[in-house]
C-alpha cells in the first residue's frame, strides 16, 4: 500500500473553481509541489470535477486532460502520492444536498454509465503510475443513497480493476461521516481504503463560515474541552450538530474523537482495510492558537490509530495553510515531522 500517512488538499484547483483557464494553469503550479515535498508531505489529494474533462453531453474535452496529467506528473517528479479525487459527477454535487432534481445520479442508469465510464478513461489513462490513487466520489449526502451507492461502488471497483490494481479509496454517506463508515459494503476487491471527513465540531471548525447560514454570524469559538458547552451550541445546527448532540464522551479532545472513531476503525479493522481522513480542517477565521489545539488532538488519535490523514486545504478556499493565518499551525505540524 502507498504511503497516505500526511497529506494535504488541493482543493480549488481543477474542482469548486470558475472553470478557468487561468485557474487551471496559475492556481497550482509545480513550484507548490515543490514545496508541498520540501514541507515533508507524502501526498496530495486532488480534488476533480467531471466538467474538467467532460462537456454537459459526456464528451471528452482533450485539452484539458494535461492538468490531470500535470497532477499526476508533478506529484512523480516531487516523490509524492497523488490521490485523483472526483469531487463532483454528472447528476451529483454534494452542495446539492435534499435536491432530488439535481442530485439524480442514484436514480438515473444513464448517469450511472456514465460515471462507471469517466473511470473507466481516469483508471486506463493512470494505469501504469504506480504513485496514483483513485477516490471513487467525494461526501455521499442523504441516507438514501446507502444502498445505491454501494451497488454502484461495486460496479465502479469492477471497471477499474480491468485496468489497474491501483488503491481505491471510496466512504460512506452524510458527507464522508466517520459515522456511517460501518454502512460501507464490504470490499469488492484488493487494495482498498475506506476514507471519512472530520470537522467535528463543525461550531468550531466553520466558525463564521459564510456559506453557512446557521454559522455565519457566529461569535468567536474557543476548543475548549468543556463538551456541554458544544451540545448546548450546537442545538441550533439540526442535523450538522447531530454528532455533539449524540456523544457520549465527557469531554472535547482527544476523548470526544476517540469514541466518534471508534464505528469506523471497527469497520475497516473487520474487513482488513486501512483507514483514512480525506479532509480535516480549521476554518481561517478561528484563533490560530485554538486552531492548534484541535489538531493537537485529532492528530494524536490519527497517530495512535495509524490513521492516514490530508489537510483541507493547501491554499486559500478559507482553509488555505499557505496563508500568514496559518503559520502557527505550520510550525506545530512540521514540529511533529
Amino acid at each position: 500500500m502507498l504511503s497516505l500517512k500526511n497529506g494535504v488538499n488541493l482543493g480549488g484547483w481543477l474542482s469548486q473553481c470558475d472553470y478557468s483557464i487561468h485557474r487551471y494553469e496559475t492556481f497550482i503550479t509545480e513550484n507548490d509541489y515543490r514545496q508541498i515535498a520540501a514541507w515533508n508531505f507524502d501526498h496530495v489529494r486532488v480534488p476533480f470535477d467531471f466538467n474538467l474533462i467532460e462537456d454537459e453531453s459526456g464528451n471528452d474535452i482533450p485539452a484539458h486532460w494535461k492538468y490531470l496529467d500535470n497532477a499526476v506528473r508533478w506529484g512523480k517528479k516531487f516523490g509524492l502520492n497523488v490521490i485523483l479525487d472526483l469531487h463532483k459527477t454528472a447528476g451529483y454535487d454534494f452542495n446539492d444536498f435534499g435536491n432530488n432534481e439535481k442530485n439524480c445520479l442514484f436514480d438515473d442508469e444513464k448517469l450511472q454509465e456514465r460515471f462507471l465510464n469517466l473511470w473507466n478513461k481516469v483508471s486506463k489513462r493512470y494505469a501504469e503510475e504506480s504513485h496514483v490513487v483513485l477516490e471513487l466520489l467525494n461526501e455521499v449526502t442523504d441516507l438514501d443513497f446507502i444502498e445505491p451507492w454501494n451497488k454502484l461502488i461495486v460496479r465502479a471497483v469492477q471497471v477499474i480493476r480491468q485496468n489497474t490494481d491501483a488503491p481505491i479509496i471510496y466512504g460512506g454517506v452524510c458527507w464522508n461521516s466517520a459515522s456511517f463508515v460501518q454502512n460501507l459494503v464490504v470490499p469488492p476487491s484488493q487494495n482498498i481504503i475506506y476514507t471519512f471527513h472530520l470537522y467535528e465540531p463543525l461550531l468550531f471548525t466553520h466558525q463564521k463560515a459564510g456559506w453557512v447560514e446557521a454559522l455565519k454570524d457566529s461569535p468567536s469559538i474557543p476548543f475548549t474541552e468543556d463538551i456541554q458547552f458544544f451540545r448546548e451550541k450546537s442545538r441550533d445546527l439540526g442535523y450538522m450538530g447531530e454528532n455533539i448532540l449524540k456523544a457520549k464522551s465527557s469531554r472535547m479532545g482527544t476523548e470526544f474523537f476517540e469514541d466518534f472513531l471508534q464505528n469506523a476503525l471497527a469497520a475497516a479493522k473487520a474487513n482488513g482495510v486501512p483507514l483514512y481522513c480525506g479532509e480535516f480542517g480549521v476554518i481561517d477565521k478561528a484563533d490560530p492558537q485554538e486552531t492548534v489545539k484541535w489538531f493537537r488532538d485529532v492528530l494524536n488519535v490519527f497517530d495512535k490509530h495509524d490513521i492516514g490523514h490530508a489537510i483541507w486545504s493547501y491554499k486559500d478556499m478559507d482553509f488555505g495553510l499557505t496563508s500568514a493565518h496559518y503559520e502557527l499551525l505550520r510550525r506545530y505540524l512540521f514540529s511533529r515531522r
